[in-house]
């Protein structure tokens, strides 16, 4: 579980699918597949990483809205409103968790499906990065962007989408720079990825997957230390550079695993 935990430190926050690379490194190294309850409960380490590197702007974001409850004038602060739209971004994903829960869980873990996640959604990034403006920051972000993003990153929801490559791909189709995507990204996913980890706690030493409660702790403090180191590099990444390191890791990963999948190599369930 420590080699598990390290690649979702590693691949949490890259537009990259870390349940797509814990759902192929389960597979090809271990010869199971460690579960989704297992995948959820492991971002809490990764998600303790973005509360802690943002915990100004997010104590901000919760004071100003808590003030905005009860007072029209910080109402018409940036903070109030990007809390809100942290909030309705939420809405979507946890909405269709629930109802998506059994299939999330069992088919549509299948490798198959990952593989070709990793392809398709590897081209929509670059399409995005390619065609997309990038000219707006993260004041102007509006009620519709925060629908839109929201749907994008419940995506995520279909192992090898990517959270947070479905979040910067949409954001980059709609014009936000990467900086902007990124960080908002990050702010996006931390409730639904905390809601998610908890609501799946009991489910994690359940089954057939061998996962002991144990090595869930140690997966989760691994990928807690993983994944800051990996929010801080990102962010500077995105400034300076482009995505397409990752479209072409995407894609090349992908190809690979269905021509391993096409000569049963490896089992997609």
């Amino acid at each position: 579980m420590i080699v598990l935990g390290l690649v979702q430190g590693l691949t949490e926050f890259l537009p990259i699918s870390s349940s797509g690379h814990l759902r192929i490194v389960s597979e090809v190294f271990f010869d199971r597949d460690a579960g989704a309850a297992f995948t959820a409960v492991t971002q809490l380490g990764t998600e303790a990483a973005v509360v802690i590197y943002f915990a100004r702007d997010l104590w901000n974001l919760f004071a100003t809205w808590c003030r905005g409850l009860v007072d029209a004038e910080v109402r018409q602060t940036f903070d109030y409103r990007m809390a809100w739209l942290v909030i309705l971004g939420t809405i979507p994903i946890g909405v269709l968790g629930l109802l998506f829960d059994d299939a999330i869980k069992e088919p549509a873990r299948n490798l198959w499906l990952v593989s070709s996640m990793l392809v398709v959604f590897g081209i929509f990034l670059g399409l995005a990065e390619r065609f997309g403006p990038q000219r707006r920051g993260v004041e102007s972000l509006t009620v519709k962007d925060g629908v839109i993003l929201g749907f994008a990153q419940a995506m995520a929801l279909i192992p090898g989408v990517s959270r947070s490559g479905g979040t910067i791909t949409a954001g980059l189709a709609i014009g936000l720079t990467r900086a902007t995507a990124v960080r908002y990204s990050f702010l996006l996913a931390i409730p639904a990825v905390v809601a998610s980890g908890l609501f799946t706690l009991p489910d994690v030493t359940k089954g057939d997957s061998g996962v002991s409660a144990g090595q869930m702790i140690v997966a989760t403090l691994i990928a807690f230390v993983v994944g800051f180191a990996i929010i801080a590099w990102l962010l500077k990444f995105v400034e300076r550079h482009s995505v397409y390191v990752f479209v072409w890791y995407r894609i090349g990963l992908g190809l690979l695993l269905l021509g391993a999948l096409s000569l049963n190599w490896i089992s997609a369930t």
